[in-house]
């Protein structure tokens, strides 16, 4: 085994036997951890973190977002996923899009709603899994959003951005964040009161049903998709608001879309790798091309490599551009589109694949080819930038684009206490995870996204925005990814659980869009292949590829780029560069924000990222 970076770390690898939580945000851990203490298990402490998350981090999830999570549960001794992707409403065809002038999804605004997933999702597993009552999972949330919390510099900073957009264009956006027409400086202590009273109008209609707390919550879920929540949705969504197309346009999202969508329970995919065994969500997400990156580098001798040396640098990341290219060719909602994921997690599948990897970086878009599956996709058409997205050193924007937010406000660039500038040169933010192990052994890894409020206006009486998440469909209808009323568009959300020796381990992940399945894969392996601890892995110097289309409005796409934090050895970067690879520097500290919670013999632990000085894990 080759040796890893220096012991350093940021903060100690947390250990407790009694029960560890790790999120995005001090306080959201705070709330989950203080749930476990109040004699919650892991899915009471989770949906108490994830509501919190909501509230302190409305720039990176919200109330109206998405959430997928997977989770073991001790008493059923199995992995499942609780799909909280919602779908695409029933006027959203290609035509309706195709109508208004539009060759792409729009990635703000109206048009690229679909239902949001993250409440059914939560509620689903607090019913079937949890021990509380709906209000005391909700308490933690609706007192922050009542009596306030101190918004740190990168809320401030994500307001301030699109500050002229919400005086202009999103009135109710500016009556949540505007107060006296300025956006607010950085620790104010900020309060969502409509929030607050949102959640606690949800509690009285789910008490006012009476029974006990399957009926109470079962009540929360009509209350919002089926009454005032969805109504409120609706109303908004008829009004003509401004979007990244620079016009303005209604919505198609109403309030039949979300009585007729529900989250479900879905087995994951999984994938064997050294002992360990890999879940994911399926291929409506793009969870599974952290599988195919181990199918890609099971034969390969990692664990024979510095983890912040030119080789290991060099195989993950020609490995990660293969099976992201696969993703734009095969990946789509396994509801409507056939995806080979046997076929694409093949021995004989990736040992073809590997040999694609030579010595010098590639340049090239190079998905597989199996017959009768996946879209179209010409790698001469996508190096020219002909396919949809650009390909160029900052994604460019379509003339008369407006100035929003937008994508996924993903963190790639800045180091700790820098600002973070996302690939449109605009300020970032990002995404949320949250990690959870009881004493019982359950355990839950989630990654709450969408309804950023810089990327769609709050809906007025509700005191929130709705998700964006539509703007990863394509307007094209060969390919897998296609609009279509009913699918679940490609969501990059991906949390990921391991098993070792078939035992319940790990729960980790990360927040950053198409590079989550980038640097929660390089953790793994360096935990895996090296030895390093929770917190060792979480901290070495991270790296990424751009070399492919960006999920998000505008599709960028950077053929060589390889990001990489100032923290790896010169002679490292010297190699890569001679190797091909396009080198950009990412600064100290500025790339991804994981987290993980392991059940490692006698001992629970957990670590969070110090990037971005706001994740924190706990634990006793």
């Amino acid at each position: 085994m080759a040796a890893g970076p220096a012991s350093f770390t940021s903060r100690p690898e947390i250990l407790g036997t009694f029960g560890v939580v790790a999120s995005t945000h001090w306080l959201a851990s705070a709330a989950g951890m203080a749930t476990l203490e109040k004699g919650g298990n892991a899915f009471d402490a989770a949906v108490a973190t994830g509501f919190a998350l909501q509230v302190v981090e409305p720039h990176l999830n919200g109330p109206g977002g998405d959430v997928p999570i997977l989770f073991y549960s001790a008493r059923e001794d199995r992995v499942r996923v609780v799909c909280g992707q919602g779908v695409a409403p029933a006027a959203a065809t290609i035509d309706h899009y195709r109508s208004l002038g539009l060759g792409m999804m729009p990635g703000t605004g109206h048009l690229a709603a679909v239902v949001p997933g993250s409440f059914d999702a939560w509620m689903i597993m607090l019913r079937d899994h949890g021990t509380m009552r709906l209000a005391d999972v909700l308490e933690p949330a609706i007192g922050y959003a009542r009596d306030g919390y101190a918004m740190v510099p990168r809320v401030a900073d994500a307001i301030a951005n699109v500050a002229e957009l919400f005086r202009t264009e999103w009135p109710t956006s500016a009556a949540i964040y505007l107060r006296n027409g300025q956006p607010p400086a950085q620790f104010t202590r900020f309060r969502n009161p409509v929030l607050a009273d949102t959640y606690r109008r949800i509690l009285r209609e789910a008490e006012a049903a009476g029974g006990n707390r399957e009926v109470q919550i079962e009540a929360a879920r009509r209350a919002w998709y089926k009454g005032f929540v969805a109504d409120a949705i609706d109303r908004l969504f008829r009004v003509p608001l401004m979007d990244t197309t620079g016009e303005r346009h209604a919505g198609v999202l109403t309030a039949d879309d979300m009585a007729r969508w529900e989250a479900r329970y879905e087995a994951p995919l999984s994938y064997d790798y050294h002992g360990y065994t890999v879940c994911k969500t399926g291929p409506w997400g793009q969870g599974p091309v952290f599988l195919q990156q181990l199918a890609l580098l099971r034969d390969v001798d990692l664990a024979g490599m510095a983890p912040d040396g030119p080789d290991f640098v060099h195989w993950v990341t020609e490995a990660a551009k293969l099976a992201f290219a696969d993703r734009e060719a095969f990946y789509g909602d396994p509801d409507f589109v056939k995806v080979p994921m046997e076929h694409l997690l093949s021995d004989t599948y990736n040992a073809a694949r590997r040999r694609l990897i030579g010595r010098e970086a590639s340049l090239e878009l190079r998905p597989g080819t199996i017959p009768g599956y996946g879209g179209r996709i010409d790698p001469d058409a996508a190096r020219r930038g002909r396919m949809g997205y650009d390909t160029v050193r900052q994604g460019t924007r379509p003339a008369g684009a407006h100035q929003a937010g937008v994508g996924e406000p993903t963190l790639q660039r800045g180091a700790v206490g820098e600002p973070t500038i996302g690939r449109d040169g605009r300020m970032a933010g990002d995404t949320c995870h949250l990690d959870v192990i009881d004493r019982w052994g359950n355990m839950v890894s989630a990654t709450p996204s969408g309804g950023w409020l810089q990327s769609s206006p709050v809906v007025p009486e509700l005191g929130f925005s709705v998700t964006t998440r539509g703007q990863m469909f394509w307007l094209d209808a060969d390919h897998p990814a296609a609009l279509a009323p009913g699918r679940r568009p490609r969501t990059t959300l991906t949390p990921s659980f391991a098993l070792r020796d078939g035992e319940p381990y790990m729960a980790f992940g990360t927040p950053g869009g198409d590079q989550q399945d980038q640097w929660s894969v390089v953790f793994f392996l360096r935990h895996v292949h090296h030895g390093l601890n929770l917190q060792e892995a979480i901290d070495a110097p991270m790296f990424h590829s751009e070399s492919f289309p960006s999920s998000f409005y505008p599709r960028g796409m950077k053929p060589g780029s390889m990001v990489m934090e100032d923290r790896f050895p010169k002679a490292t970067v010297d190699e890569l560069k001679r190797r091909g690879h396009i080198v950009e520097d990412a600064g100290s500290w500025g790339l991804g924000r994981l987290s993980a919670a392991t059940r490692d013999g006698e001992y629970l632990k957990t670590a969070a990222n110090p990037r971005g000085m706001q994740g924190y894990a706990v634990g006793r």
